[in-house]
This record gives C-alpha cells, structure tokens and sequence, in this order.
C-alpha cells in the first residue's frame, strides 16, 4: 500500500504567525491531537500539538500546595511560531505505508504530514487510517483483489481472505506468481500473500 491510498487529503492546517488561542480551539473544535504548520505557499514548516500548546499555559495553583508559595510570573506564548516543532518528520505521497508505520512507531508520532515532491503538504497519515484499512472486512478485501485481477483478465484465479491472509489459487509460472503477490500487495487491508 502507498501512503496516497491510506492518508487524509486536504488536513486542516495552521500558519505560524496564528495565536495559540486559535489553535487550541481549532483543535479542540474537530478533535485531533495535532496539526501541520505551513506557509503562504502550503509548504509544510512543521507540526503544533496539543503538547506544544498547552506546555507553558498552565499556571501553577497555589492551593495545591501544602505551604505558601511564591506565585512566579508565567510566560505564555501568543503564537504558534513559539511552540511548533520544526523539521517534523513527513513522509512522501507515494512512500510505503509500511515505512510510514516504522517511522511513527519509531517516533511515537500519532500521524505524519504528507507531502509532494516540492514539500507542499497534501494530506497526513495517522495510525487511525492504517487502523481502519487493516480493520476492512476480508470479503471487501477480496472482492477488491477480484475487481483487479479481473482488470488484467485473470477471471478465472480464486481469491480466499482469511483475517487480511490472502490465498490466490490459479497463476501459474513465476510470472503470474508474481502478479498475484503485487496486485493482492496494493489492497488495503491486507497482511499476508499465499500463491499455490
């Protein structure tokens, strides 16, 4: 699967020179944990979570300590440009998925931004897209694999999904083989390839 066939087109996004105030409510408003920075031109500069957000807004309260404290003047930044993340990683539009989730595993990133190849964002992939790609029922997933297979005119080769296992019984020679493996390859959902 290319990251193209899993990702989110169009994110919402926030520029650097935006308030915190605005981005917190963005975020709060459609219910995700972070979002990309871009500029003028939809090139991604970076990435503002909720964690960058909140970090230096929150005072401490002085009832929740046991003895007195001196109250210390708290630094609240104003814009995004304070708190983002600079050089996040991104991945590619047309990258593996499957190194995508090694880099947001590595990262424990919850998504990635996605760009082009002149670094314009274009979408972003969460663990939530490839959640529900992996989560697709089997007869969905082989249906999907008929409709291409059929495309190519092999009509006659039976495809049996099993938990994201597919089975493809009919090709004959490396060739076919072959065949089988990649087409079965960019369907979403699937974990395994069987050639017999």
């Amino acid at each position: 699967m290319l990251v193209r066939d899993l990702m989110t087109p169009d994110p919402v996004t926030v520029t650097a020179e935006a308030t915190v105030k605005e981005a917190l409510s963005q975020l709060a408003r459609l219910g995700i944990t972070s979002m990309p920075v871009v500029d003028e031109h939809h090139h991604l500069c970076g990435i503002v979570s909720e964690a960058d957000l909140i970090r230096d807004l929150v005072a401490r309260d002085p009832r929740a300590q046991e003895r007195p404290v001196e109250v210390e003047p708290l630094y609240a930044p104003h814009t995004v440009d304070e708190v983002y993340t600079r050089s996040a990683a991104s991945v590619r539009i047309d990258d593996d998925v499957a190194t995508a989730v090694e880099t947001m595993t590595a990262l424990s990133a919850k998504s990635l931004p996605v760009v082009d190849v002149r670094g314009r964002l274009v979408g972003v992939l969460s663990r939530s897209d490839v959640v529900q790609a992996l989560a697709r029922a089997d007869e969905v997933i082989a249906a999907d694999i008929d409709e291409v297979l059929a495309s190519l005119g092999h009509t006659d080769w039976l495809v049996e999904v099993d938990d994201g296992v597919v089975s493809v019984s009919g090709p004959s020679g490396p060739a076919e083989h072959s065949l089988a493996h990649v087409v079965a390859r960019t369907v979403p959902g699937v974990v395994e390839v069987r050639v017999e």
